[in-house]
């Protein structure tokens, strides 16, 4: 039989080692008055601090399927619009043409867009954002997309802009996602 302190010393060294031994099946059945003789040892697993895969896997949310094959209001075409307009009009309205400074307003803008039209919290839809800025040099361009969506869920916001030296074109592509 083991003493009190020793199995008080057992029980420390194995909870730093992440797992406890239980007493054998002997000791066990002789604390209970019966004597018969078998042996038995489990072990019982722990660990004092979560992994970061443990972490990771408790964050990560699976959802049901909703069933739901449109959304529940149309994408807000007009608001996107005016978010268009507004971005545009402040990034571009005193701009001159450089390709170098257009090159960069090109990925300025069009993180700006997004954000802000992700904060109108528009469920369930995937943007995309494309901003085009050219020179206006007495010259025209045609620009064209093709899409391949549902006409009855998925839409597009355009904008375009112009001052005395360049033009911008801004489009939001809003894909619903079932």
């Amino acid at each position: 039989m083991m003493s009190a302190l020793a199995k008080e010393k057992l029980f420390l060294a194995t909870k730093k080692r992440g797992s406890m031994c239980s007493p054998n099946y002997r000791e066990f059945r002789q604390k209970e008055g019966h004597w018969r003789v078998k042996h038995s040892v489990s072990t019982v697993s722990h660990v004092d601090e979560p992994s970061q895969r443990d972490e990771a896997s408790r964050l990560t949310v699976r959802m049901e399927n909703t069933y739901q094959l449109g959304p529940t209001k149309p994408f807000p075409v007009a608001t996107v619009n005016r978010i268009l307009e507004d971005v545009l009009t402040t990034y571009l309205q005193e701009a001159k043409y450089d390709p170098e400074f257009c090159r960069q307003m090109t990925k300025t803008i069009s993180e700006v867009i997004k954000t802000q039209v992700k904060e109108l919290v528009i469920q369930r839809y995937k943007l995309i954002v494309i901003v085009y800025i050219g020179q206006r040099d007495d010259q025209s361009i045609v620009i064209g997309s093709r899409c391949l969506w549902n006409p009855n869920s998925d839409t597009v916001s355009s904008y375009t802009f112009k001052n005395s030296t360049l033009f911008a074109l801004a489009n939001v592509y809003a894909v619903y996602f079932e």
